[in-house]
C-alpha cells in the first residue's frame, strides 16, 4: 500500500451558522398550544405542546414557570414553613443561573430594577441545536378578552444595540414591543417609548441557554400601557394553588402566534488530497498479479488504469482514521492528476 503524505497547507478549517426552524414539524411559528391534564399543584414549570397531549407526535416544546422570592404566588409546600413553595424556588434557580448569585435580584430596567417576580418560558433543548436566533423571536400576547387592541408583540432588541451585554447564562437582550429585533418607535399614550413600558422592558431574552424571562410587572399594566393586564397573583398570605403559570399560557394561546429559529455553528475541517500524475496508477490488488508474479493482462504493464473509489485517512503510524467515499469512481492513470476534497463536519 502506497502513501501521500499531507502538508499544512492541505488543511482548511471553516466555520459556518446555520439557522433553521425550532417548532416541531419543522415550523417556524407556533399556531396551537396545548398543556397536559396530569398536573398536580406543586409542578413548577407547565409544559406546552404543539397538539394534544394524547397524540403520539405531542412532543413539550417550552415550559411557563412563575418564580417570586419570597415564594408567594403558589401553593406552599409545606404550611408550616414560610415560603416554600414551587414560586420561590423558581426564582433561585434562574436568579442564579443569569445572576450567577443568590442575592442579586432580577433588574428590567427603570421602574423595575429590583423585581420580586418573574415568568421563564424554557425552551425545550430537543427543540433548538445550539441556541435560539436573535432577531427571529416574536410572541404575542393577547389580554383576556382577545380584542386587537388588547395584544402586544414581544421581541428582542437585537438589532437596536451595537454593544453586547453578557450574564452568566450568555449573550442577553432586552424583550421589548415590537418585531424582528427591533422595537416599535411610537408610544402609546404618552406610557410605551422605544417598545419599553413604565415598568421597565417586558423582560429579558436570553438565546444561548434556550431561556426567555417576562416582566410581570409590565404584563400586568393595562393596555393603554402597553400591557395586556395579565392577572398575577403575589400575595404573601395566600396558601392556594394559584395558577399563574396558567394565566400567561392563556393569554399566549389567546393570541396563537409565538415564533422563533434556532442557530447552529457547523465546524468543518477541509482536507485537499492532491494526487499526482505519477500516483496511484497500479492497482494493488492481489487477484490481478499471477502465481508467478506477473500481471493477468498484459495491456495493465505499459498502460496501466485505476479506478479511485475511497480516501483513507490515516496517522503518522499508518493507523486509518477515517474514510471518504467518493461519488463515482475517478479514472486514474499517467495522464491524469486529481485533487479530492475531504469534508469533515463536527
Amino acid at each position: 500500500m502506497s502513501f501521500v503524505s499531507l502538508n499544512s497547507s492541505d488543511f482548511v478549517v471553516s466555520a459556518d451558522s446555520i439557522t433553521s426552524t425550532l417548532w416541531s414539524g419543522e415550523v417556524p411559528t407556533l399556531t396551537q398550544f396545548f398543556t397536559s391534564s396530569q398536573t398536580s399543584s406543586f409542578d413548577t414549570f407547565l409544559d406546552v405542546y404543539q397538539t394534544s397531549s394524547l397524540r403520539s407526535d405531542a412532543a413539550v416544546q417550552f415550559s411557563i414557570a412563575y418564580g417570586e422570592v419570597a415564594g408567594s404566588g403558589s401553593a406552599p409546600y409545606n404550611t408550616l414553613v414560610t415560603g416554600s413553595s414551587p414560586s420561590r424556588v423558581t426564582y433561585g434557580q434562574y436568579r442564579t443561573l443569569v445572576n450567577g448569585d443568590e442575592n442579586t435580584n432580577f433588574n428590567f430596567g427603570v421602574g423595575n430594577t429590583d423585581s420580586r417576580d418573574m415568568y421563564a418560558l424554557t425552551v425545550n433543548r430537543a427543540r433548538y441545536k445550539e441556541k435560539l436566533f436573535p432577531g427571529t423571536f416574536n410572541l404575542v400576547l393577547s389580554g383576556s378578552d382577545g380584542s386587537v387592541a388588547s395584544k402586544i408583540q414581544l421581541t428582542d432588541n437585537s438589532k437596536d444595540i451595537t454593544t453586547l451585554t453578557y450574564t452568566d447564562a450568555g449573550r442577553v437582550f432586552d424583550i421589548v414591543s415590537g418585531t424582528n429585533g427591533s422595537a416599535v418607535s411610537e408610544s402609546v399614550t404618552g406610557s410605551v417609548t422605544g417598545g419599553y413600558t413604565p415598568s421597565g422592558s417586558y423582560g429579558k431574552f436570553l438565546p444561548d441557554v434556550g431561556l426567555i424571562l417576562l416582566n410581570p410587572r409590565a404584563l400586568a399594566l393595562s393596555a393603554s400601557q402597553g400591557g395586556v393586564g395579565l392577572v398575577v397573583n403575589d400575595d404573601l398570605t395566600n396558601t392556594a394553588l394559584v395558577a399563574n403559570n396558567s394565566a400567561l399560557f392563556e393569554s399566549i394561546k389567546l393570541a396563537s402566534t409565538f415564533s422563533m429559529n434556532s442557530e447552529e455553528t457547523i465546524t468543518s475541517d477541509y482536507i485537499f488530497v492532491r494526487v499526482r500524475n505519477t500516483d496511484f496508477n497500479y492497482t494493488t490488488n492481489p487477484s490481478m498479479i499471477s502465481g508467478s508474479g506477473e500481471f493477468v493482462y498484459s495491456s495493465l504493464i505499459n498502460n496501466p488504469q485505476t479506478f479511485i473509489t475511497t480516501v483513507g485517512l490515516y496517522n503518522d503510524a499508518t493507523e486509518l482514521l477515517s474514510v471518504a467515499k467518493l461519488s463515482k469512481p475517478l479514472v486514474k492513470d499517467f495522464t491524469k492528476e486529481a485533487l479530492v476534497r475531504v469534508k469533515l463536519d463536527f
